[in-house]
């Protein structure tokens, strides 16, 4: 795969610190495309004006967070906006839409505007709306008051689903048009984070638009909708939206775990209803929180619609079901994710062909075994720490140092501090923390 210089250096950086890349994942991917074909056939159902919902199922270390972003890019690169937000007990939890739909609003990125990109999403809708109003031919583009007029009226019109919902959203849309031609930056900085959800905006803004208090349950899943009538309006093909780590609501307290379980149901029935055209909903989760006692199955409906009878045999199973599985790494699969980095890497070098001599596809390959064995032969959570491992500490040093042979000079060590808590758990108790490569 041919990368460009910052998005080579991009990837190599996550690698470096452990982290899952932000673009570039298709560099990486390996065992995916069983799946690929399916997704982007359900992407293109949604592209033509479909909502659909998926759940991905994994135990930790399988690769969750990397699908998630695999996916969103392979989204953007179909005209799609994404957005990923992590669920979380105190910053955003599932029971709270309106605190999800916030972060949707922090994160959400455009093929041409990564992260933040409501403002680019809403300029570029009026700017839409007003071409359509003057291709009709029945308004004067000179006049502009007749211009602002009409391009209202018909973003009413767009917003009408909506509106009967959440009055307010196209509300703070009027206001901060207007606000805009009147140069009151302040008041449309204020409009725009309200409309993003923002708790903090003070009511001598939210006055201007008619505004009162904050967005509530109701209001953020109907904001979502208004969303993605300007996202279609806007030329985008609908929003990749993923909630990451849905997990973590297995662990609040009884009766705000209900209100999770509730939520999740109610999103995944709006979507099946239609009511959000556009919208691919993706969520991630451990087998815990599909088949455990304090996840789905406490809300039997949510465990009827999610139900997917896994067989023993991961060959026949189906991409197309509501919940897939992701398939645990093995160290072939290892093997190859690092002897796919190397090239990316070697690409990108001046000691490229001394990059590829020392780490030769056998070094790669002992690397990965060493690895696995510092992790209690658990390949499933070794994807992270060998890639860092070979990067920061083999790959850079081979490029840096002349004098540098990694089959004599460098000695594996993993310590626990730089181990998760799904990684510590794996190692064997007596091991050291120094594991020499015995070629």
């Amino acid at each position: 795969m041919s990368l460009s210089p910052q998005r080579r250096a991009e990837l190599l950086d996550a690698l470096r610190r452990g982290t899952v890349p932000a673009s570039a994942l298709d560099a990486l991917a390996v065992g995916l495309d069983r799946l690929e074909p399916t997704l982007r056939d359900e992407l293109a159902q949604v592209k033509l004006g479909r909502g659909l919902f998926k759940a991905v199922r994994g135990e930790y270390g399988t690769g969750k967070t990397f699908f998630a972003r695999w996916l969103q890019e392979l989204a953007l690169r179909q005209g799609f906006a994404v957005a990923e937000v992590q669920v979380s007990e105190v910053d955003t939890p599932m029971h709270k839409l309106e605190a999800v739909y916030r972060r949707l609003i922090e994160r959400l990125s455009t093929p041409d505007t990564r992260g933040g990109a409501l403002r680019s999403l809403v300029d570029g809708w009026f700017f839409a709306l007003e071409e359509e109003v003057l291709a009709g031919g029945a308004v004067d583009g000179s006049d502009e008051a007749q211009l602002v007029e009409a391009t209202t009226e018909l973003m009413e019109k767009r917003l009408e689903a909506v509106t009967r919902l959440a009055p307010a959203f196209a509300s703070c849309l009027r206001g901060y048009r207007r606000a805009l031609m009147e140069g009151n930056s302040e008041v449309a900085e204020g409009l725009l984070a309200w409309l993003g959800g923002s708790p903090t905006v003070s009511a001598s803004i939210k006055r201007h638009a008619g505004l009162k208090g904050e967005l509530d349950h109701v209001g953020a899943m109907a904001f979502v909708q208004g969303l993605l009538v300007m996202l279609r309006d806007a030329g985008q093909a609908g929003l990749v939206l993923v909630l990451d780590e849905v997990e973590t609501i297995q662990r609040v307290r009884g009766d705000v775990r209900e209100r999770a379980l509730n939520a999740l149901r109610q999103l995944m029935d709006e979507v099946d209803a239609g009511r959000y055209p556009g919208l691919y909903l993706l969520v991630t989760g451990t087998p815990a929180l599909f088949d455990g006692p304090q996840g789905v199955q406490r809300l039997q409906p949510l465990a009827q619609r999610l139900h997917v009878d896994f067989t023993a045999d991961t060959r026949f199973d189906n991409p197309r079901a509501v919940q897939i599985r992701l398939h645990n790494f093995d160290v072939a699969k290892l093997e190859e994710v690092g002897r796919r980095v190397r090239d990316v890497y070697a690409d990108g070098s001046s000691q490229g062909a001394r990059v590829r001599a020392l780490v030769d596809d056998a070094y790669i390959a002992t690397l990965a075994q060493a690895v696995t064995g510092g992790l209690g032969g658990r390949v499933g959570v070794a994807p992270r720490i060998f890639l860092k491992k070979l990067v920061g500490e083999v790959l850079d040093r081979v490029d840096q140092f002349a004098d540098f042979d990694p089959r004599r000079d460098y000695a594996l060590t993993i310590s626990d501090t730089e181990l998760t808590a799904s990684e510590r758990a794996g190692r064997p108790a007596a091991s050291a923390d120094d594991i020499e490569l015995e070629l």
